[in-house]
């Protein structure tokens, strides 16, 4: 299964992700129980996704990681997919995912960097050049509605 594949409420989800992200980790109490609970950034060659990871579990991820959930199930916050291992299923570290790891350790581009800013601020010059003054539409007349006489 891939990620591109997943729907909120889908449970049974067998999936290899790469660890990009993983987030603080925050404590709660329900009833009369106390967890930890953390928020971990997932991807595949499809996309990516917010994972769950509920106490143990968080202890065993680390960013740069290749994990196995199994059976694990798929819910909705906010508009958002998330998934989880839920009550049934499990989460297996299974390795270190290369792509991952170099794209956290390599150095940043310079030349294209530099590429970006200059275009960026080209892009910028021409809209502060152009406030007060109306879009050019491509192609759509370029009138006022007073220019528009009743017959």
């Amino acid at each position: 299964m891939q990620v591109k594949d997943l729907q909120p409420r889908q449970g049974k989800i067998d999936i290899v992700l790469d660890i990009v992200d993983v987030g603080e980790t925050r404590e709660f109490e329900k009833f009369g129980r106390a967890g930890r609970v953390a928020t971990a950034i997932g991807k595949d060659q499809t996309g990516d996704i917010k994972l769950t990871l509920w106490n143990d579990d968080i202890e065993k991820v680390k960013s740069g990681d290749k994990v196995k959930i199994a059976n694990g199930y798929v819910s909705e916050w906010q508009g958002e997919k998330q998934l989880s291992t839920g009550k049934f299923g499990a989460l297996e570290v299974i390795g270190e995912s290369e792509e991952t790891k170099d794209e956290m350790t390599s150095l940043p581009d310079e030349e294209e960097d530099k590429k970006v800013y200059k275009e960026s601020e080209k892009r910028l010059k021409e809209i502060e050049d152009n406030i007060g003054e109306k879009p050019d539409l491509d192609g759509e007349p370029n009138f006022d509605e007073e220019d528009i006489k009743d017959e």
